[in-house]
């Protein structure tokens, strides 16, 4: 099985960087116009898009994709690629050096491997979590291919928890840790990833957003809560995915679920199901 391990990742590895090299000519340069959600979308977000479905069908001609900019519906295959094209779109008209391209892996509905690449920052996060699928091979969470671990540490004053842009309801009540913003929501939970926050809350994402930090996080040894309680994996074949909002809490282990999330659940209240992302 690792084989095939071998070959996805260096198919990600490949395909991110020959994507991320015509992006970064565009990045802080292009102009984004909002989508019937109310989200961003550029021209670059769109060639990205093309260019990544095209490499994925050349590659693996007998895997689904699922997409932000084109394809909404889940297939009827297998192996299926959830891909955010760029994650970031705001930072990346503003010339803000954090956004990523995200590519998960799912088997049978679940995703089993991930990987985010940040092109500012030359960072590759990648992880594998096999659940209970039946597959075997590779383990672990990586950044640039060193092993990360989530944080051990107990919440305090001087520890790290990531907010998005519409978590801004937690400032109504007293939180334990400094909170940041960073506008990516795979930037976000990769960092609880990594043990560099404690956690990180994103009140509407879609599925392409935390397919591959779900394993990553997962594979560091957090966990990932969804805070609707409504199952999220497998996903179903046939259904649009295109408007589903999915809070979420990334968490960098299971003890502290209690402590965090009485305080983040406050996002989801009034949130509109498919409003926009960052």
């Amino acid at each position: 099985m690792n084989e095939f391990w071998d070959r996805v990742l260096d198919f990600c590895v490949d395909t991110t960087k020959t994507v991320s090299d015509r992006l970064n000519a565009n990045f802080g340069h292009i102009q984004a116009n909002i989508k019937e959600d109310g989200s961003l979308v550029t021209k670059a977000d769109q060639w990205s898009d093309q260019e990544i479905r095209k490499a994925i069908a050349a590659t693996f001609p007998d895997h689904g994709i699922l997409t932000e900019e084109t394809v909404h519906i889940f297939p009827d295959n297998d192996w299926c690629w959830v891909v955010d094209p760029i994650d970031g779109t705001t930072n990346f008209t503003r010339g803000v050096p954090i956004w990523a391209i995200s590519l998960g892996l799912l088997y049978r509905g679940t995703p089993v491997f991930g990987f985010v690449y940040v092109p500012p920052l030359k960072q590759a996060f990648h992880g594998y979590w096999y659940g209970h699928s039946g597959l075997t091979g590779y383990t672990g969470a990586y950044l640039n291919n060193q092993p990360i671990f989530t944080s051990k540490d107990d919440p305090s004053p001087g520890h790290l928890f990531n907010l998005c842009a519409r978590s801004k309801a937690i400032f109504n009540q007293p939180f334990p840790c400094k909170v940041r913003m960073i506008g990516v929501a795979s930037y976000n939970l990769l960092l609880v990833a990594a043990g560099v926050a404690i956690g990180g809350v994103e009140a509407t994402p879609k599925i392409w957003d935390i397919a591959a930090v779900w394993v990553i996080i997962k594979a560091a040894g957090g966990e990932f809560v969804f805070l609707d309680d409504h199952p999220v994996f497998p996903l179903q074949v046939g259904q649009d995915y295109g408007k589903n909002s999915i809070p979420s809490l990334g968490i960098c282990r299971a003890e502290l679920i209690p402590v965090f999330r009485p305080l983040v659940e406050c996002v989801t209240i009034d949130t509109p199901h498919g409003f926009a992302k960052s």
